[in-house]
């Protein structure tokens, strides 16, 4: 699994693994989506199955070389570091474009998610009867998720390492939602917003040489909650992948079906003309997160009015949106027929 990478291979999947993490972080977006359109899913999938029992065995054994080559560890930290970077950067910055020009975000991934559906799509090798029976049960599967009501949050450590299992899907799964996962679980705020907040003001603190958070029970609670969330989302990983793995080595054809129909399907959940649902509270009040925050419940979707200049600003997104992930797709493509 191992392969030879020059600097500029190494320094685009920092770039990949950057992008997969801001995609992670926007509900209805799918990671999975990136590393197959990025042309490396299939190898993140089988690195992934390689953290295993053997591979336990090297690491306590001391054997790190070993270890680090088994797990096909260069491909795996350099795009773990891109997610990383993310999470502290482009993240922060898709916050602040969300709150100011919402439906344009929303119409860009609109259009990058329609630009994979044609690339994966097209280069399927075989529409086989079995095929579209497969794509359609994940355009159910897709729509179906979309319209599901979220539960309230929910803080239990148990909990907590089950929404991390499940949210790491997005990365795994194409077109599966990671972020809207825990939106219907009703953690996307405690686990992708405070818990996130409390390490990055945690780190702040450490490199200002303040301890006080030490004192902080709150702080504390929310660093527990966010190990445990990390723990879960770690084995999440290594066990949807082996799933994975076994499949798409039997059922090719019918497990690429199912993905594009996935990917079609999350299209509901990222359409851009859409109203926040906000969670209100018995006493009729809306309820607000640790940073005074509105909590999201839903989505109210509506048809565009076309008799605005918005709408077909929106329309130029989804078409950038699209260009983007064709652009890139077919940079990939280039660069292996060299």
């Amino acid at each position: 699994m191992e392969q030879t990478r020059t600097a500029k291979d190494k320094f685009l999947l920092v770039l990949k693994g950057l992008v997969m993490g801001a995609a992670n972080k926007v509900p209805g977006v799918s990671g999975g989506v990136v590393a197959f359109v990025a042309g490396f899913y299939e190898e993140f999938i089988y690195s992934l199955q390689k953290v295993n029992l053997k591979a336990f065995k090297l690491l306590i054994s001391g054997r790190f070389k070993s270890f680090y080559q088994y797990i096909n560890g260069k491909f795996l930290s350099l795009l773990i570091l891109g997610m990383l970077i993310s999470y502290f950067s482009v993240s922060k910055l898709l916050d602040y474009l969300i709150v100011h020009y919402e439906l344009y975000v929303w119409s860009a991934f609109f259009g990058m998610i329609i630009g994979s559906i044609y690339y994966i799509s097209k280069d399927f090798e075989e529409w086989s009867r079995n095929s579209i029976l497969f794509a359609v049960l994940g355009i159910c599967g897709g729509v179906a998720i979309s319209f599901l009501e979220p539960a309230k949050e929910n803080d239990n450590l148990f909990f907590v390492f089950f929404c991390g299992m499940i949210s790491v899907s997005g990365m795994t799964l194409p077109g599966l939602s990671g972020s809207f996962i825990l939106i219907l679980l009703g953690n996307y705020v405690l686990l992708l917003v405070d818990s996130v907040n409390a390490l990055y003001d945690t780190l702040a603190e450490i490199i200002a040489l303040d301890f006080g958070f030490l004192q902080n029970e709150e702080r504390m609670r929310m660093l527990k909650v966010l190990l445990v969330f990390a723990t879960g989302s770690l084995a999440g990983l290594v066990s949807l992948s082996h799933v994975l793995g076994y499949v798409l080595k039997r059922y090719k054809k019918e497990t690429f079906a199912v993905i594009i129909g996935f990917i079609a399907g999350s299209l509901g959940v990222v359409w851009p003309w859409k109203e926040k649902i906000y969670k209100i509270a018995e006493n009729g009040e809306f309820l607000h997160d640790r940073q005074g925050h509105l909590i999201i419940d839903n989505y109210d979707r509506y048809w565009p009015d076309f008799g605005i200049i918005n709408t077909y600003l929106a329309i130029f997104y989804m078409i950038i949106g699209a260009f983007i992930v064709l652009g890139l797709a077919w940079y990939e493509n280039r660069n292996k027929a060299l």
